[in-house]
């Protein structure tokens, strides 16, 4: 019975439909109503940039990442790599940062 019911008001509804005249009302309501999301998105992305950025410095981060630049370039030198490409190396470290940004960027 409640599906003879349910076809016999959809059918109502689909005849008396009358399309009603927006003339920009919906565009300018939602360009006045705040956008909570981007504010708080923004604010956990500052706050969690900051929090890594101090913890970096904290941990002596740039300590670290220089002693493995070392390690890999005097490990490089002593396997008998002698024609390291240093175009291709600043190529390889900007994907590598493109890609921890990206990262970054996603996880927002």
């Amino acid at each position: 019975m409640t599906e003879n019911d349910d076809k016999l008001l959809a059918g109502f509804f689909t005849e008396n439909r009358h399309e009603i005249a927006d003339n920009g009302f919906t565009r300018r309501v939602m360009r006045h109503l705040p956008d909570h999301t981007r504010r708080i998105s923004q604010l956990w992305v500052t706050f969690c940039f900051t929090l890594a950025l101090v913890l970096f410095f904290a941990l002596d981060g740039v300590q670290l990442v220089l002693d493995t630049l070392r390690e890999l370039f005097t490990a490089a030198a002593q396997s008998g790599v002698t024609e390291l490409n240093p175009k291709s190396l600043l190529i390889a470290g900007a994907v590598l940062l493109f890609l921890l940004y990206r990262k970054i960027c996603s996880l927002a």
